[in-house]
Order: C-alpha cells, then sequence, then structure tokens
C-alpha cells in the first residue's frame, strides 16, 4: 500500500495521484508537482489516503512542493498571461487564413511551454502558425485539437435543466452515454431532446441509470396481463417508474373498461426488466450521435 494524494489542475479536470512524500497536507491546499508537460501548480481535492500500488496504471511521483505565496502569485499572472496569449493567438489564426476556433488558451506554470485548445471540421495545417507564435511568445508552443464535448466542458453554459452544464460543473471525465439509457428512463427519443448543448448525448442521461434499472426490474411490462391481491385480472396500461405504481386496463362484468391504478405491492406478476422498445425516435440519428459520443471520451485536458 502506497499513500497518495489527489490533485487537480483544473477546476473540473482529472484527479491524478502524487505522493505526499514527508509533507503533511490536507485537501484544499496547494501543492507544486511535476507532470508530463512540466513543473505545474495544483490543489489537492483528495486528502491522503492509501492505496494498492500495482493497480495504478503509472508510477506515482512524489510532490515537489506545498505552494508559496510566491507560487500562487505566478499561477494568477500566469492566468493573465493566457488571456493576452489567446487574443494574441486568434489574431494570427484570421492572418493565416485558418478554419479552426480557438477555445482555450495555457502557460504551463514554469513558462516553458504556452498550450492552445482548438477546434476544426477535420485536420488543420498550422505549422504556420505554430512558427508564428513562437516568434512571439519565445518559448514552446502546442496546439491541441479537441471535439465539442471538450468545448463545452471549458466554456460552460446552461442546460436545458436551467442549471451549469455537469461537464463544466462536476465531472472530472465523460462517461460513455447510450441511447439504451434514454429508452430505460422512458425518455423521448428525439435527437433535439436528449441531446446536450454540445450536440452529443446528454451526460445526465448517466446519472440515474442505475435507479431506474433498478426500479424498472421491479415492474411489469406493458401490455402484459397480470392479477391484483383482490382477484382483479388486467392488462398493463402504463407505469409510474419512481412512484412504482401501475395502471390496469380493467374489463368490468358489463364488458366496460375501466382504468385502474394499483401499488406494485397489490399486484401478483413475474418482476422482469422491461422490453427496450423503439419510442419512435430517428434511429440512424441517434446511432450517429452514439458513434459520435464514443469516439469523444475527451482529448486529456488536464
Amino acid at each position: 500500500m502506497k499513500e497518495v494524494i489527489g490533485v487537480r489542475f483544473r477546476e473540473n479536470g482529472k484527479i491524478y495521484f502524487f505522493s505526499p512524500k514527508n509533507y503533511v497536507v490536507e485537501a484544499g491546499q496547494h501543492v507544486i508537482v511535476e507532470t508530463a508537460r512540466g513543473v505545474e501548480y495544483g490543489k489537492i481535492v483528495m486528502g491522503t489516503r492509501e492505496i494498492d500500488e500495482t493497480k495504478m496504471q503509472a508510477q506515482i511521483k512524489p510532490i515537489l512542493r506545498v505552494a508559496t505565496e510566491d507560487d500562487t502569485k505566478r499561477y494568477e499572472a500566469n492566468k493573465e498571461k493566457s488571456k493576452k496569449a489567446f487574443a494574441t493567438c486568434v489574431e494570427r489564426i484570421k492572418k493565416h487564413g485558418l478554419d479552426m476556433k480557438l477555445i482555450d488558451a495555457e502557460y504551463t506554470f514554469d513558462n516553458n511551454k504556452v498550450l492552445f485548445y482548438f477546434t476544426a471540421d477535420g485536420r488543420v495545417d498550422f505549422r504556420e502558425l505554430v512558427k508564428d507564435l513562437a516568434s512571439v511568445f519565445r518559448t514552446r508552443i502546442e496546439l491541441r485539437q479537441i471535439g465539442v464535448r471538450d468545448e463545452t466542458k471549458i466554456v460552460g453554459g446552461i442546460g436545458i435543466c436551467g442549471r451549469e452544464l455537469c461537464c463544466h460543473a462536476h465531472l472530472s471525465e465523460f462517461i460513455p452515454v447510450s441511447i439504451k439509457m434514454a429508452k430505460e428512463q422512458n425518455l423521448s427519443l428525439n435527437p433535439t431532446k436528449i441531446s446536450g448543448v454540445c450536440g452529443r448525448l446528454m451526460c445526465c442521461l448517466k446519472h440515474e441509470q442505475d435507479t431506474y434499472e433498478y426500479l424498472n426490474s421491479k415492474l411489469p411490462n406493458v401490455g402484459d396481463t397480470v392479477r391484483t391481491i383482490d382477484g382483479v385480472k388486467g392488462e398493463v396500461y402504463s407505469l409510474n417508474v419512481l412512484r412504482q405504481k401501475v395502471k390496469l386496463l380493467v374489463t368490468q362484468e358489463d364488458d366496460t373498461k375501466e382504468i385502474q391504478e394499483y401499488r406494485i405491492e397489490e399486484l401478483k406478476f413475474k418482476p422482469r426488466r422491461r422490453r427496450k422498445d423503439d419510442k419512435g425516435g430517428n434511429e440512424s440519428e441517434l446511432k450517429q450521435l452514439e458513434a459520435l459520443d464514443s469516439k469523444e471520451k475527451g482529448s486529456g485536458l488536464d
């Protein structure tokens, strides 16, 4: 077992593990660490804990030191420099006539590199742009093409629920989302209704998936014939998954039909998973969304 702490370099970025070495640190503090792209300033979001070192995919590096006041000032200064670098890069992109959209600019803590994140419909030949930027900033330049999901994560926004986008607010990494989740939750399969601001399937479909799978497993299928504990026989007309109630179409003695609602505790049936019927959505368009979603799992933003 090895002691580690969890560090983030962006407010909503991935969590990376480092060894606290001989330092006594806690969540909320800032530290200076060495990463693949150089020395970085990060925030501890997970306090000291023990993990099985054999299960880690990469070697755990120790932190260099606890961040000082001067380190914090330098970090804030780099953020201001990044804003100026962004404006300069936008100007140079226009100058070179490149079909690309700049999303963000970022200086590494040691000023050893400037990273520019951009989106584009296809491949972009930005070699001349890199040379131009290198002559301006006098340091290493890296242009990183990202997908629309990463763009939305960086820029942020408000979802159709009226709240801040999940990817920008709290999701460290993108999670796989599928059409099956929308069907399980009995949502409309209209692509415009289950797509997020980025145009891909909404991340929040995953949030309640486990709950819906469990609740659906306790219900009959629509169209099944079931009996109540009082012996009333009826056909399942509709389901209220969250309230765990079932509406039955019951045939009365005079052959009239009446809809009656029961709790699942009042019914006798064999629980089973609901059928994943297509509710009339544009299947080809949905499959395309799902395919795009599986390709864009994030570009490794820190």
